[in-house]
């Protein structure tokens, strides 16, 4: 399949579609309130980026980095080990420019065009775009509420669990929210090993659970190491979207298959970049807590606030964005959307986005404050939306 036949089957990122509905907006001198892009709000702590402006003075950081800094492997392992308990050696740990590019390029070194990848259904676009470039089929396993949203491996039709090259896993999940309990790992690592699944899991938001304990790293489950890898970023923990810097770990053979491949496609993470996150990973670790915190006050106003005015809800119980089902009186995610975005400026995402079972559910993001999301709420009151 040449390139840009490949390319037709793919719509625009939904979020370019939200960024000229808000332009448009913008433009008829509108105010807009947005809760679409998952960017945080919260400053990263002062060390960091005091790391990052010494380093960005040495003129030597400007070359080509080539490879991870021993100093910043040695930063993640021992992060890791202090966090979950896991013990991981430096050749299994690899950088990439943020969870979305290492998930769209991990399928490359692991998938032949027309192996089976078992993706969620609803997830995050870029688990799904990621096999298909690939050339990989798609077999979408849905996340039903009746099963809290998590995989049901018993679901999943044994000529297709033989099949399968890879699963794509995300607890704490966006953007349905929920988080995985130690039980739901163990019954993932049996199952990858009982049919030879390699398991790419997304980890992004083990710190943001609001209520009770943060989440747990898939690889502190037996037997993970030898089925799969697990993604961990810095965006949303410390508050570091904007400099791209994650983390691909796990399994020695994938992870040397995927160095293998990147280093064909990429001249390693800024000295800079990297500096800071040694200093965020080695450095006092309050910024966690407080953006728990932070993120709970704004998903208790944004969702209790819509309790209260007739539209059911749910809390959120990690990540930074809130799952919730369309009002009554509404079947199609984007024309709510739409008609939102209208009669008040509020923004979120249609559940559409996210895969043929996010439709009936709209995704906010929780990035802005306490006061403003009261505001969406009044707002969304006032214009009669709520039938």
């Amino acid at each position: 399949m040449k390139f840009a036949d490949k390319m037709q089957s793919f719509d625009m990122n939904i979020f370019s579609k939200l960024e000229e509905k808000k332009a448009e907006l913008l433009n008829a001198g509108r105010e807009v309130i947005n809760l679409s892009v998952g960017t945080p709000d919260f400053k990263p702590d002062d060390h960091v980026i005091e790391a990052l402006k010494e380093a960005a003075g040495v003129a030597d950081n400007f070359k080509y980095s080539l490879a991870d800094l021993p100093e910043m492997i040695d930063a993640v392992i021992t992060w890791y080990a202090r966090r979950y308990g896991v013990t991981l050696e430096a050749e299994q740990v690899m950088s990439v420019y943020g969870t979305q590019e290492g998930m769209a390029h991990v399928a490359l070194p692991i998938c032949n065009p027309g192996d089976l990848v078992i993706a969620p259904d609803p997830c995050y676009p870029v688990f799904m775009f990621g096999p298909r470039m690939a050339e990989a089929e798609i077999y979408y396993t849905p996340l039903k509420r009746e099963n809290n949203f998590l995989i049901d491996f018993d679901s999943i039709p044994q000529d297709v669990a033989e099949r399968a090259k890879m699963i794509v896993v995300s607890y704490p999940n966006n953007p349905v929210t929920v988080k995985a309990d130690y039980a739901f790992y163990e019954k993932l690592v049996a199952w990858a090993k009982k049919y030879d699944v390699i398991v790419v899991h997304d980890n992004a938001y083990s710190e943001l659970v609001m209520d009770g304990e943060p989440g747990m790293s898939f690889l502190a489950v037996p037997g993970a190491m030898d089925v799969g890898i697990e993604f961990n970023s810095l965006s949303k923990s410390y508050n570091l979207t904007g400099l791209r810097i994650s983390f691909a770990m796990g399994n020695h053979e994938i992870i040397r298959n995927f160095r293998c491949l990147r280093s064909q496609i990429d001249y390693g993470i800024s000295f800079p970049v990297q500096k800071a996150a040694i200093a965020a990973l080695n450095g006092p670790q309050d910024i966690l807590e407080r953006n728990r915190e932070g993120y709970r006050a704004r998903r208790d106003a944004l969702c209790g606030g819509l309790r209260s005015i007739g539209w059911d809800v749910p809390d959120s119980p990690g990540t930074m964005f809130v799952w919730a089902p369309l009002p009554k009186g509404y079947t199609k995610s984007w024309d709510f959307v739409l008609e939102l975005m209208d009669k008040t400026g509020v923004i979120c995402v249609p559940g559409e986005s996210f895969g043929p079972a996010g439709e009936g559910f709209v995704r906010f993001a929780l990035v802005v404050d306490v006061s403003t999301m009261q505001k969406a709420v009044r707002l969304i009151e006032e214009s009669g939306i709520l039938k």
